[in-house]
């Protein structure tokens, strides 16, 4: 499977992972009422947090796109600094929350971080050269080395 298409595919995952999470705070008790006072934990709603959060989530949605057009050596590039940098934003999603979320809020943090190592690690691992047409032809007809395929 192309690379582009894994990232592609991870950042997809990534980002119904991360949209849920936030879905399913709604149904923390007190959550919506916060919402309706204009804060979400500690922050004022207004135009800069939703400015904020819009970016937080438009950059991973952009990543999609992005891992499967760019060229080679800018895909790797964008992959391995966006999914690095959002490690510790998965992990501040947690901050301020009571202990008896830990759960949710662990298992939801670990499975991003799960998902942002397995695109550091498809984009640090990229192939540096394409093969020939040669060596890819000889790879789809199996060993070119061994006994010639009857036709």
């Amino acid at each position: 499977m192309p690379v582009q298409v894994k990232l592609a595919a991870a950042w997809t995952s990534f980002m119904f992972l991360y949209i849920y999470v936030d879905y399913l705070a709604l149904y923390k008790p007190g959550f919506v009422d916060d919402l309706r006072a204009g804060t979400v934990h500690e922050f004022d709603l207004g135009p800069i947090f939703v400015a904020a959060a819009l970016t937080l989530v438009a950059i991973p949605i952009l990543m999609i796109l992005l891992s499967a057009t760019l060229p080679a050596r800018v895909n790797r590039t964008i992959n391995l600094v966006v999914a690095a940098l959002y490690i510790p934003v998965s992990v501040f999603n947690a901050a301020g929350e009571p202990w008896s979320y830990s759960y949710f809020y662990g298992l939801s943090i670990g499975l991003e971080v799960l998902l942002l190592a397995f695109i550091l690690r498809s984009a640090w691992s990229w192939p540096r050269r394409i093969a020939s047409p040669t060596t890819q032809a000889a790879s789809r007809d199996g060993d070119p080395f061994g006994p010639p395929q009857q036709a």
